[in-house]
């Protein structure tokens, strides 16, 4: 089955419940940052208007970053789409990086924590799958149900419901009761999330 996720922009309050959520339970070192809420504006005065826009991986079906990857490191996993990266085979060239047009994917840098050299319990932990020097993304927390299928914990964090995850058919036509689109840039990719918008009088 193929996966789809759905934000909706009417209901998300910018809390950042989902981007601590995905921290907690990734273990993801400094500057990495799986789930992340980028806040800006639109428009301009006296009509200009907040924006949120909750960001991830967009699990395109087009990804440009399986493409430009010289190592074969980025692939579509065949049984759901998810987009996932081989830590072994990554350089950490950056070329997925350049060609995401999402700014999804992080570069681990270095192998200190948040406390620096010393790692503490839970970083001895979790840092195992973060190699220095690898590319880091979301990948819908396929190692959190014990089975490799999809669980990702920011569903269950938004305290606004606000996000949506399972087939993708089903996804796609949420998006089509409520017109929303993918955000964009969209740049041909065919993300698989979608952002309903914000409901306007």
């Amino acid at each position: 089955m193929a996966y789809g996720f759905v934000i909706d922009l009417e209901k998300c309050v910018g809390c950042h419940g989902c981007s601590v959520a995905c921290k907690g339970a990734n273990g993801t070192p400094p500057t990495v940052t799986r789930s992340r809420v980028d806040r800006g504006t639109e428009g301009s005065y006296p009509n200009a208007v907040r924006t949120i826009r909750p960001m991830l991986c967009m699990m395109c079906e087009n990804p440009p970053c399986v493409a430009v990857c010289p190592q074969g490191a980025t692939t579509i996993r065949d049984e759901d789409g998810i987009v996932v990266i081989d830590k072994e085979k990554c350089i950490g060239c950056k070329s997925c990086m350049e060609a995401c047009p999402y700014g999804a994917r992080y570069l681990v840098q270095s192998e200190d924590g948040y406390f620096g050299s010393e790692l503490n319990e839970y970083e001895s932990v979790a840092y195992e799958n973060m190699p220095k020097m690898t590319v880091d993304k979301c990948d819908f927390c396929i190692e959190h149900s014990g089975d490799g299928k999809p669980d990702p914990v920011c569903v269950k964090a938004c305290m606004a419901e606000a996000r949506l995850f399972g087939d993708l058919d089903e996804m796609k036509k949420l998006v089509a009761e409520r017109g929303g689109e993918a955000y964009l840039p969209e740049e041909g990719t065919e993300p698989r999330v979608f952002y309903l918008p914000t409901i306007t009088a």
